[in-house]
């Protein structure tokens, strides 16, 4: 799975670069709060496995009103090095490394 350059932003961690893309519009299971807001970044110069992360905050277009708040470069760049750490390697091919954050996403009132 490719992210589309169209819509992605870069970021460069440890001096390494990568493109991180969140779905600007929810899925039907995001949009109603079912499930938490997720994003994928890969390395920006070489195709490989991609990292999927799924975060503990509803997307931020959801269509109930809960309280959504925005993915910041710095939350992906917490969650590339946690990756990595994980053994995430964006450079080999294979399957999407998920990465979950969602600790507490079904526990709020």
């Amino acid at each position: 799975m490719a992210i589309g350059r169209k819509g992605s932003r870069r970021i460069v961690v440890d001096g390494t670069a990568y493109r991180w893309r969140l779905r600007g519009r929810p899925t039907y299971s995001h949009g109603l709060c079912w499930s938490p807001c997720t994003y994928a970044v890969e390395h920006a110069d070489t195709s490989g496995a991609t990292l999927v992360v799924t975060t503990n905050q509803p997307h931020p277009s959801n269509w109930v009103g809960a309280p959504g708040v925005a993915v910041l470069p710095s939350d992906v760049s917490v969650a590339i090095t946690s990756a990595l750490a994980q053994g995430w390697n964006p450079t080999s091919p294979g399957s999407p490394f998920h990465l979950d954050q969602s600790d507490g996403f079904g526990s709020r009132p």
